[in-house]
């Protein structure tokens, strides 16, 4: 008999991280049967990014994309990443992070922040979640997450959760406890629903990739640098669209560049505007015209 999903909601996940790690073990936990082939080991098993599906207990449809490693050697990174989004078509509301607790915290997994933001701008931060696995492990050593971490956690994984304002969940992918298996998951789903409402319920989409990308190169290219970016919020960008007028995106960027935080950051000038407002909205001290990225934006908005 086929199951009928007594709920709307559906939660689009994208398992990254280092083979060996747990990927493809703990997206069975998530969907809650055996999804993806999963072996004990370091060699990688998943070759190419695979979608699987389930309606979990609570009626959520719940789509896993799971992904080889992203430090396997290869130099597929970006195009998994595209093929990610392409499985995720109606966006992504989630980026998992896998580590785990077992192996100890690599130089290979310290690019992993920078390879994402690379792939996908600087953004993807704010799309983050970090799951740790080898629950078992720490159980059997009668410690809790917080006790590993905090034995000398290395540095680069310190920015890593607090990039990601410290959301993180440990997850036990051999246990037969039924009730731990759902609350696992759910606190994963807990942590999508924080990341869904911090993002305005905007999920992650190829449209913003490009925007991401186009507006990066122009903020880049302009002397702003390639992190002005990130001080765009992801539903601005996303709520740019075809219909929005050229005086729309102008209020976007006045209000942007009303905070002094910004202007600093890009060392721009406080001035007036010809309306009289307050605003930043001037040159860089690297002949930077606003209108530049204002243009960006409208351009942008077509693509």
């Amino acid at each position: 008999m086929e199951e009928i999903c007594l709920s709307n909601e559906v939660r689009t996940l994208v398992l990254v991280g280092r083979s060996g790690n747990g990927k493809s073990a703990t997206g069975n936990s998530i969907l809650g049967r055996k999804a993806f082939t999963s072996r004990a080991g370091s060699s990688t098993v998943t070759r190419i990014s695979e979608l699987q599906k389930n309606i979990i207990k609570d009626g959520t449809m719940v789509n896993v994309i799971n992904t080889p490693g992203l430090f396997d050697g290869s130099d597929s990174g970006r195009k998994e990443m595209m093929k990610c989004i392409d499985l995720g078509s109606e966006g992504i509301h989630a980026f998992v992070v896998v580590f785990s607790v077992r192996t100890r915290f690599s130089e290979e997994e310290q690019t992993t922040l920078r390879i994402l933001q690379t792939l996908l701008g600087p953004k993807i931060v704010e799309y983050m979640i970090v799951v740790f696995t080898g629950g078992d492990e720490l159980e059997d050593n009668e410690e809790t997450l917080d006790d590993y971490l905090g034995q000398e956690c290395p540095q680069p994984l310190q920015d890593i959760l607090v990039q990601c304002d410290n959301r993180k969940v440990l997850f036990d992918n051999k246990t037969k406890d039924e009730m731990k298996q759902q609350r696992q998951v759910e606190q994963l789903l807990s942590l999508v629903n924080v990341v869904i409402s911090q993002n305005h319920g905007q999920p992650y989409t190829n449209e913003i990739f490009v925007k991401s990308q186009y507006l990066a190169h122009v903020a880049k290219s302009s002397g702003l640098g390639g992190n002005a970016l990130s001080y765009f919020p992801i539903h601005t960008v996303a709520s740019i669209t075809e219909s929005t007028s050229e005086k729309e995106i102008y209020h976007i960027l006045r209000e942007f560049y009303s905070s002094n935080r910004h202007a600093n950051e890009f060392g721009l000038k406080s001035t007036k505007m010809k309306d009289g407002g307050d605003s930043t909205m001037n040159h860089h001290e690297n002949s930077y015209d606003v209108l530049e990225l204002f243009f960006a934006l409208y351009i942008a908005s077509l693509l």
